[in-house]
């Protein structure tokens, strides 16, 4: 079956129908709805679908689709229910259970015939949360439904009937900023929360703080602090608290509402506030002091276990010889200093007489990897963006190296770019059904990417797989995931279930102190090979050279940020990666040439200037060479290696033979051995049929032939310059 999937954006419920659709061994193609109806027809009728599936629509679907196509419609509501902000009011309204319809398309918006409605029990969280978990889960479970008895005969969808029993949802309008509105003095703590809710993740809830205008998200309750309703009281890791007038709430972000229209950022609230909130209580009692408005600043000690504040972003608990350290940073991104507040809490955790130590991220969104609205917001995106970058590198390594304990990823939410990349540097990577990976980079802007990728992914999946994800740009679920070998098992889809088995492999792997013990070092015994090999330093030099470029070379990636951080959407096309049916000539093979590097070590040095030279010079060509992005350049890179190998074996083979080396002749074998190999590849890419291992595994036999028989002439020499004085 040909199934084309119609949506507002491809994220979230989306690329998960993507992935469900795609393992399941169905035609899928995508199409974006951005407004251009010509554009939308034509789409459809290039993949000419026998069934059209919306799982997020901002707009409404056109008659001629509509009327020749099947079109099923994801509605997150209860039978009845209707209009687009219909998650919004029962989050603000507190209903006790919501749900899911799959709907066909029809004249009146959510008005068609159910072909599958299921329900769920809320919770006091986000929407973003709520549509996350219950909301994707339960239009998953519709679509399965669906695909069951598509082609049934005998099937008829469910006419909508407002005047039966189970049908309590009705039509409600559009959610405006004042039905979302707080009064401080009058609402209480839930109702309050329930409304920030209900706009966390868009559009927030438009407030006033100290006269400026700002939307509000991320709130948390807060159980211990009271003062004056309206008037904050404390702060602590940048948030706010708010007090009410039965408690207070903790308010993470906020973004400004800016007079000229133009859109602001989503920062921590204590950002926005900078220059308005009044200085912290020292203790001092003037009489200033006792007159002003002093807020209270809560350090939080990082060192003690638990979550000693509702806003608090990083904390770890122990169990036994089980650590956990959560993580659950405000939609996955990591800025500078989350970065480093982790690596400290990762390094304390990490002296703490533990087997395992567990990573648990956030349940809804693991990690996005560099925080991109604070770099936007910088005085220097380029600068910060570099600090960034390096921050998470920082503690990615120490992940990595690692050898007294075993490491595991516990994967409950979604990961992307540097996030998904994270994941992998742990020693074991468990992932709840569900899951959505992102494991690339090139959509920002044809962003290279850091966090050790070059090293971790091949490791994984091999370096034709890691190319394919990385240069192709497609979502893969958790069960493709661990299909490619991407993790190492996968979970149940409910996330308590996932928490509960997540906690019994870990108890399980440090009880088996005799398997633990081998595992460790096994690990060790890796490390020190690969490291060998090439060191992890090289990885990062060579990944943040590119990233240099990408931060301060060329503007393709700032624009591409500042259209992300400010939703701009100025190309109305679908991208081909997602639109199989755009594709003129279908996705090129991708070349690995952007993962693939060789890097000179310093322990190649010989100490003869003129000869260290010429070797360094040949790994900036074989860099080249992979990096060839046509056949005319393969053909010049591949002859100018041959031709710079050629000439410092000459130059090398007079020397040797002019000083007499014992092993001039078994050299030149060498040489022979190596320029055969080179004009077999030459040849090869001469013939299209060249492989990019094979100058991988010349420059291996490169390096050894340096350590091993390079090395043994310069020792010759110095001898002779010895035995001479």
């Amino acid at each position: 079956m040909r199934i084309l999937l119609i949506s507002t954006a491809f994220s979230g419920l989306t690329q998960r129908f993507y992935t469900e659709l795609e393992d399941a061994g169905y035609t899928v193609s995508m199409e974006l709805h951005s407004g251009d109806i010509e554009q939308l027809l034509e789409g459809v009728s290039l993949f000419k679908p026998d069934l059209i599936l919306c799982p997020f629509l901002t707009r409404r679907l056109p008659k001629e689709i509509y009327e020749n196509t099947k079109c099923l419609i994801v509605h997150p509501g209860i039978k009845g229910d209707r209009g687009p902000s219909s998650l919004d009011w029962a989050i603000q309204n507190g209903e006790a259970e919501w749900g899911v319809s799959l709907l066909e398309a029809a004249e009146e918006m959510d008005a068609g015939p159910i072909w599958s409605n299921k329900t769920f029990l809320m919770r006091q969280t986000t929407k973003s949360s709520i549509f996350y978990r219950e909301v994707t889960q339960a239009a998953i479970d519709c679509l399965w439904e669906v695909l069951t008895y598509f082609d049934a005969p005998d099937f008829k969808p469910e006419a909508q009937d407002t005047s039966r029993a189970d049908y309590t949802g009705k039509l409600l309008p559009p959610m405006k900023q004042a039905d979302r509105a707080i009064n401080w003095k009058k609402h209480k703590t839930d109702e309050i929360l329930n409304r920030i809710n209900a706009a966390d993740g868009s559009p927030g809830v438009l407030d006033e703080i100290y006269g400026k205008p700002v939307f509000l998200f991320n709130a948390h309750k807060e159980t211990r602090l009271t003062g004056k309703a309206g008037e904050i009281i404390a702060t602590a890791n940048h948030a706010i608290c708010r007090a009410t007038i039965d408690g207070a709430i903790w308010i993470g972000h906020l973004k400004p509402k800016l007079a000229s229209g133009a859109k602001g950022i989503k920062l921590p609230a204590a950002f926005v506030l900078k220059d308005l909130l009044p200085k912290a209580s020292t203790g001092a009692s003037t009489l200033k002091s006792l007159l002003s408005k002093t807020i209270k600043h809560i350090e939080i000690d990082y060192t003690k276990p638990g979550r000693q504040f509702p806003c608090q972003e990083v904390w770890y608990e122990q169990d036994g010889d089980v650590v956990y350290i959560y993580s659950p940073f405000h939609n996955g991104g990591m800025s500078t200093e989350q970065c480093q507040l982790l690596l400290s809490v990762y390094q304390r955790v990490a002296t703490l007489p533990v087997k395992v130590i567990v990573l648990m991220g956030g349940e809804e969104c693991w990690s996005n990897g560099i925080h991109l609205n604070h770099i936007e917001a910088a005085a220097s995106p380029a600068d910060e963006s570099w600090l960034n970058i390096n921050a998470i590198d920082d503690l990615i390594y120490q992940i990595i190296t690692t050898l007294d304990k075993l490491t595991i990823s516990a994967v409950a939410g979604s990961a992307g770019a540097g996030g998904a990349i994270m994941a992998l540097a742990a020693d074991r990577v468990f992932v709840r059904e569900g899951v959505i990976f992102n494991p690339h980079y090139k959509n920002m802007g044809d962003l290279y990417g850091s966090e050790y990728w070059t090293y971790l992914l091949p490791k994984r999946v091999g370096l034709e797989m890691a190319t394919s994800l990385t240069e192709q740009r497609l979502p893969i679920s958790a069960k493709k995931a661990w299909r490619i070998g991407l993790c190492d098992k996968v979970l149940d889809k409910n996330h308590r279930i996932f928490a509960a088995q997540i906690r019994h492999l870990a108890n399980s792997c440090a009880a088996d102190s005799e398997a633990l013990h081998l595992c460790l070092n096994e690990k060790a015994k890796a490390r020190c090979y690969d490291e060998s090999l090439k060191a992890l330093a090289s990885y990062r030099k060579f990944e943040l050279t590119q990233m240099y470029a990408n931060f301060y070379g060329n503007e393709d990636y700032h624009n591409a940020r500042k259209h992300f951080v400010y939703k701009i959407n100025e190309d109305k096309t679908t991208p081909e990666n997602i639109a199989s049916h755009r594709r003129k000539e279908g996705l090129a093979k991708p070349s690995s040439g952007s993962m693939v590097h060789f890097v000179w070590q310093d322990y190649y040095q010989t100490g003869d200037d003129l000869v260290d030279s010429q070797h360094k010079d040949l790994f900036v060509l074989a860099d080249q060479l992979v990096s060839s992005i046509s056949r005319e350049e393969l053909i010049k890179n591949s002859r100018l290696i041959y031709e710079h190998v050629k000439e410092h074996f000459i130059v090398e083979e007079k020397l040797m033979k002019k000083s007499g080396f014992r092993n001039y002749k078994g050299h030149i074998r060498e040489h022979n051995i190596m320029l055969k190999k080179l004009a077999d590849i030459d040849q090869k890419i001469a013939n299209d049929e060249w492989k990019q291992s094979e100058i991988e595994e010349f420059m291996d036999k490169w390096g050894k032939h340096i350590i091993h028989s390079d090395m043994a002439f310069d020792v010759y020499q110095k001898e002779q310059k010895v035995e001479a004085i």
